[in-house]
């Protein structure tokens, strides 16, 4: 496996844009955390004059075997009616995009099953669908190292053509896999990872939870690798490489909720540099989330009370990333306004 290797930010010039934004015609602080995001913006692109215009979401698609065991509500099936819903642009991330202005990518990471070739759809299959972590290892080591390789090669692709990369994914049974990666590489207790996932009721929380005791209790797995292999997710591992592509090609990432945030924390474990790179869009209303953004240090830009994936969060926050970016190049500074320089 050949990832890139992310160096840490260089912060020299943090004062010098922070000075920038304190002259501009405003109070001192006035725009809060939007001058918090704009400094971070800037400095990953490097200038003091960030753009979020061209913004590209890749949704990473995946089975999972754990809905073997019960870990989700709907069927496996769903998975690639979902791609397709999302293919012909009629889905919630599709809807949202075109609100924002942002250009939807599905990528196939390991859909359990054969995708007509279309435009907007990135081939990218390691296998059809994981294998049963309530049982077994989900992959081998040798698949992760794929998977993880292909995203980043699939989100410096799309770095070319963005200057913001946004992450989501399509996955029945992903949360299960998510509360196992969160438990590890938090870590955190199961307990406190595990939630409704996509609609459970009591009787449904009650199976998954028993798959994840399962799952958990098979396997001590706690180093990012060993992890992704023993409780899987090819569109997690798929999207922890984009993570770490994104960040070396020196593009802002938007992470998602709960699924997404997992492969984050993987990326972060696995190359911790690459967390300076990631913009949190939102807090999940999946439980777990909150833990998870706790032990990654991370303000989410919004709480909406959302939960259904598909980078949907990320979208909506998109508008704050373009207003960040327009602080830095279209308000006035102070000193003009006073001068009449306007």
């Amino acid at each position: 496996m050949t990832l890139p290797v992310v160096p840490p930010l260089d912060r020299a010039a943090e004062p010098a844009l922070r000075a920038l934004i304190d002259a501009k015609a405003k109070p001192l602080g006035a725009l809060g955390r939007i001058e918090t995001l704009a400094i971070q913006l800037a400095l990953i692109a490097g200038r003091p004059d960030p753009t979020a215009d061209r913004a590209q979401l890749l949704v990473f698609a995946g089975d999972h075997g754990l809905t073997e065991a019960g870990v989700s509500s709907y069927p496996q099936a769903v998975t690639l009616a979902m791609v397709a819903t999302l293919l012909a642009g009629k889905a919630s991330a599709n809807a949202f995009a075109r609100a924002v202005g942002a250009k939807v990518m599905v990528v196939d990471a390991g859909v359990a099953a054969d995708i007509l070739s279309h435009p907007d759809l990135i081939e990218a299959k390691v296998r059809a669908g994981t294998r049963n972590g309530a049982l077994e290892p989900a992959l081998t080591l040798e698949e992760v190292r794929l998977a993880l390789s292909r995203g980043a090669a699939i989100a410096a692709a799309a770095a070319e053509e963005a200057d913001v990369l946004l992450l989501g994914e399509m996955g029945i049974g992903n949360s299960a896999s998510a509360a196992l990666i969160l438990h590890r590489l938090g870590p955190a207790p199961l307990a406190e990872c595990v939630g409704l996932g996509a609609g459970h009721d009591e009787a449904g929380l009650a199976r998954k939870r028993a798959a994840l005791d399962q799952a958990a209790a098979r396997s001590s797995a706690d180093q990012p690798m060993e992890v992704l292999a023993q409780f899987g997710g090819l569109e997690i591992a798929m999207m922890a490489g984009a993570v770490i592509g994104a960040a070396a090609a020196r593009r802002p990432v938007v992470v998602d909720g709960f699924i997404c945030g997992a492969a984050a924390l993987a990326a972060i474990r696995l190359q911790p540099a690459v967390r300076d790179y990631c913009v949190f869009a939102h807090r999940s209303a999946e439980r777990g989330h909150a833990l998870m953004l706790q032990v990654l240090g991370a303000e989410p830009l919004l709480d909406l009370d959302l939960r259904l994936g598909e980078g949907t969060g990320g979208l909506l926050a998109l508008p704050l990333l373009r207003a960040a970016c327009a602080l830095l190049s279209d308000l006035a500074s102070l000193e003009d306004v006073l001068a009449g320089r306007l």
